[in-house]
């Protein structure tokens, strides 16, 4: 957790990350990211403007505190303070959330704040809040992960920050970044390959038997066209995220001898 808060703090985050800011009212979130200047997906959260002058960023893969440090680093004299949130915490239940929904979400930052975190066929809430007495449970934490996969919200690992544009993540799904707003880090490439069309590779999610590796190649019949980007661990084996080709042959498609099972991303996470 992240918050940003201040004067200038809605102006900052409008100018560092790559969604409209401040088209977001107070009491909603959207998913959002940083980018290298070449447009590069550096890291991705949930933005929630939990207030008129302050935002908090959820961050589920990429480490808080460098990625607080790097964001300090354009703060000039901007009047804003970037916090590492050590006093909040994290916990989901595979369930409705009972008061926020879709966008909105609920509750204040002494009380907790929920979260809708579900999409079509897959009911999660998320809970930031002081208390940290939720039980750690690797399996749920697992479970939760393949959701994000199948909802189409690529956990990118260290070995895969700063290989993927937007586009490439599909991340228009999920509605995580604008064309239209002003300048950010990596706004003419994400804006460029928008507006000319050369959309040419996307997310495709995969079932297998056994895990791919992260990085690892998708042969797609006799031909390397892709790449694994996030695996997770479901009950009925493996799910994987991979950047391919949006046209590609109709052939088997493996990784490492693996055979992955093409299948359909779940629709209603984007916000």
């Amino acid at each position: 957790m992240i918050a940003l808060e201040g004067r200038d703090a809605i102006a900052f985050a409008q100018s560092q990350c790559m969604n409209d800011v401040e088209a977001v009212p107070a009491g909603r979130w959207h998913w959002s990211g940083w980018l290298t200047p070449k447009g590069r997906v550096i890291a991705l959260f949930a933005l929630a403007r939990v207030a008129p002058d302050m935002v908090w960023l959820i961050v589920p893969d990429a480490d808080a505190s460098t990625l607080a440090t790097q964001l300090q680093r354009f703060v000039l004299r901007r009047q804003l303070q970037v916090t590492v949130r050590d006093d909040l915490h994290a916990s989901g239940v595979f369930d409705a959330p009972p008061r926020a929904q879709g966008a909105s979400f609920a509750g204040t930052p002494a009380d907790g704040i929920e979260f809708d975190f579900g999409g079509f066929g897959l009911k999660r809430t998320l809970r930031i809040s002081s208390s940290d007495d939720a039980p750690r449970d690797e399996a749920s934490e697992m479970r939760w992960r393949a959701a994000d996969l199948r909802l189409g919200f690529p956990r990118l690992p260290p070995s895969q920050v700063e290989q993927w544009t937007p586009q490439m993540l599909s991340l228009d799904r999920l509605h995580a970044f604008s064309v239209k707003k002003g300048c950010y880090p990596g706004q003419e490439i994400v804006a460029r390959t928008h507006f000319l069309g050369q959309v040419k590779r996307g997310l495709t999610l995969f079932e297998c038997a056994q895990e791919p590796e992260v990085g690892a190649n998708v042969e797609v019949g006799v031909a390397s066209l892709g790449q694994i980007v996030s695996t997770a661990r479901n009950a009925e084996g493996w799910v994987a995220l991979a950047v391919l080709p949006v046209e590609r042959p109709d052939a088997p498609i493996v990784s490492n001898g693996i055979p992955l099972r093409e299948r359909a991303l779940l629709a209603g996470l984007s916000r």
